[in-house]
């Protein structure tokens, strides 16, 4: 199959493209810079120069692939109405290529919005995300309304932590912060829960869902279900050397600055039916098991 990657080059869309690659499937994949070029063409994938800005490039590498796997985003946390309004115009110029083609659109969406206290995430659960000035610009909602139009939508809804060696997202932001401050802190008792999965792990998924998913479905590429922040700050702070401590809500944005609102979150998700669908199963390190060997630490 030929597939056609946006943001292949980055932490999930690089795993992405070697599994595929491996798999024996062709990968085109979107390249902005001169480096993201040459690092898909030593893998072997073929490239499109662009960006999320591009359309007309996003749309020709839609129309000429047998399936589009969206994983770019701009994730500017300081411009996110830019970042919201990016993301909907590439998926919306993307479900337009396909219409009415059958052909295959899974795109990259989040945990986050969907859980509460005590309560896991499903894969039932709609996201509460609607309109271009919603969060990713209500992209999982709009791509699902190409399922009407012929296009084979699958949502692949990723834990907010992706872990493992080489990850720059949000772990890797909390590990810098603590450096920084010399404590590896939690939002008031730590007891708000996270998901995560190692990109590996999520790699794999992305394949599976690729080549078997229903049109319609949405996926959990979650491999633990729910970890207490407090822990994942214990944690941080035994690879550092640093001691773990909380801080309330109210200086969470001081402290932490733009991830504190996502640390005081309850992200925590069931993948039980994604498993049950697509017999997929993780195998790659914990987040506890990553943090412990240095890899976040060691930078």
């Amino acid at each position: 199959m030929r597939v056609f990657i946006t943001g292949a080059s980055g932490w999930i869309g690089s795993a992405t493209t070697d599994e595929l690659l491996t798999a024996g499937h062709e990968v085109v994949g979107l390249a902005r810079s001169d480096a993201s070029a040459a690092s898909l063409e030593r893998k072997g994938a073929r490239v499109l120069r662009g960006d999320l800005d591009d359309l007309e490039s996003i749309r020709r590498g839609a129309s000429e692939a047998d399936a589009v796997i969206h994983l770019a985003n701009k994730h500017d946390f300081d411009d996110s109405a830019t970042t919201n309004r990016a993301e909907r115009a590439a998926v919306e110029t993307i479900g337009e290529a396909l219409e009415g083609s059958g052909r295959r659109f899974l795109l990259a969406a989040g945990i986050a919005g969907l859980s509460a206290p005590g309560r896991l995430a499903v894969e039932t659960d709609a996201s509460p995300a609607v309109g271009p000035d919603s969060p990713r610009g209500g992209s999982e909602n709009r791509a699902l309304e190409f399922v009407d139009r012929d296009v084979h939508v699958v949502s692949l809804r990723f834990a907010p932590t992706v872990h493992g060696t080489g990850d720059h997202g949000f772990v890797s932001a909390l590990t810098e912060i603590a450096r920084a401050t010399g404590r590896s802190a939690y939002v008031d008792e730590g007891t708000n829960r996270w998901s995560a999965v190692h990109v590996s792990d999520a790699a794999r998924l992305v394949r599976l869902g690729l080549e078997a998913a229903p049109a319609g479905s949405r996926l959990h590429a979650v491999g633990e279900e729910g970890i207490p922040t407090r822990v994942i700050a214990e944690a941080i702070g035994s690879s550092l050397s640093v001691p773990s401590v909380s801080v309330p809500r109210a200086g969470a944005m001081e402290h932490f600055g733009w991830i504190g609102l996502f640390f005081g979150m309850e992200v925590a998700a069931s993948s039980a039916a994604t498993r049950e669908l697509l017999g997929w199963q993780p195998t790659g390190p914990t987040l506890a098991e990553d943090l412990a060997s240095g890899s976040y630490a060691d930078r």
